[in-house]
């Protein structure tokens, strides 16, 4: 099937390319405007699908903010935990996501929980209910909304088959990564360098496109604004869990305010450690397209 990647172990996902497939079929017959308007659909759906595991988690969020009761015998957050490993699971067993996704996931989790120790110990922000379920003042199940943006890139890196052009090697983006990680730890005792690290990032990506495939042929855009838009819907996303008091900021410990935009950075330079992580495991999509196959399907710039 045209520009569809498809796994024989995932039904579900068979089932939308043959739909996808008469939707195709259908835009091909009334024009140029219905092919569009079908590949931004089908940009959009691919969306949805690669952030499926972060949006249950906010509807999780949302849903025992809402309707979890308040004196129940197992506590809001260890409820969240039970509910993000069940979801888990679910997803596997599903094919709705690849065991080499779960395993992201794990790994984000696990640095996730080690910053998140260390930030709520400073008073960076807290986690305000009580709960068994926990490594110091940080309930695990935060541990799965790192893991949501680890496993969005992974998703999408699959769905929109990934290529580039002028990507910096790994092991400078590794470097830059650890940097970035030291920092957020270090800022708290050394004057913060995130502007360093900021111009570092630029300089390393600052003429890297991606490409990536919505059905026939590659799309492109620079890379630097693909890390900002995703760190941009991170950003909403940190609004709603702290509005479903998921967690608290200083500023928000007597009512709920937005998370200030100062916050887009920090996201932005966790978008760097995520896409590092996830990119040491497709290592050779980061080489050089074909000279060919940039002509012909147009995404070179």
């Amino acid at each position: 099937m045209a520009g569809t990647q498809v796994s024989a172990r995932m039904p579900l996902a068979r089932l939308a390319a043959a739909l996808d497939d008469r939707a195709a079929g259908w835009a091909r017959r009334r024009g140029a405007w219905a092919v569009a308007l079908h590949e931004l659909a089908c940009f959009g759906v691919k969306q949805a699908r690669a952030c499926l595991f972060g949006g249950c988690m906010l509807a999780l969020l949302l849903g025992t903010w809402a309707w979890y009761p308040a004196h129940a015998w197992l506590a809001r957050y260890d409820f969240l935990v039970l509910a993000a490993l069940a979801l888990q699971a679910a997803l596997l067993a599903l094919g709705l996501e690849t065991r080499e996704e779960a395993r992201v996931i794990l790994g984000f989790h696990l640095v996730g929980t080690v910053m998140e120790v260390f930030k709520t110990a400073m008073g960076s922000w807290v986690y305000p209910e009580p709960s068994l379920l926990r490594i110091g003042g940080v309930p695990l199940f935060t541990g799965f909304m790192y893991g949501a943006v680890g496993s969005y890139i992974a998703r999408a890196w699959r769905l929109f088959d990934f290529r580039f052009v002028r990507h910096p090697p790994f092991a400078a983006t590794a470097w830059l990564a650890l940097a970035i990680y030291a920092n957020f730890f270090a800022h708290h005792f050394l004057p913060d360098l995130r502007w360093v690290l900021f111009a570092a990032l630029a300089c390393l990506f600052g003429r890297t496109w991606i490409l990536f495939r919505v059905r026939d042929a590659h799309r492109r855009m620079p890379l630097l604004l693909g890390f900002a838009l995703v760190a941009l819907f991170i950003w909403l996303a940190e609004n709603v869990g702290t509005f479903a008091a998921a967690w608290r900021y200083p500023a928000q410990r007597h009512g709920w305010t937005m998370v200030p935009l100062g916050k887009l950075g920090a996201w932005l330079l966790l978008m760097v450690i995520s896409y590092v992580l996830v990119s040491a495991n497709h290592r050779r999509d980061l080489r050089e397209p074909p000279a060919r196959g940039r002509r012909g399907d147009g995404a070179a710039p």
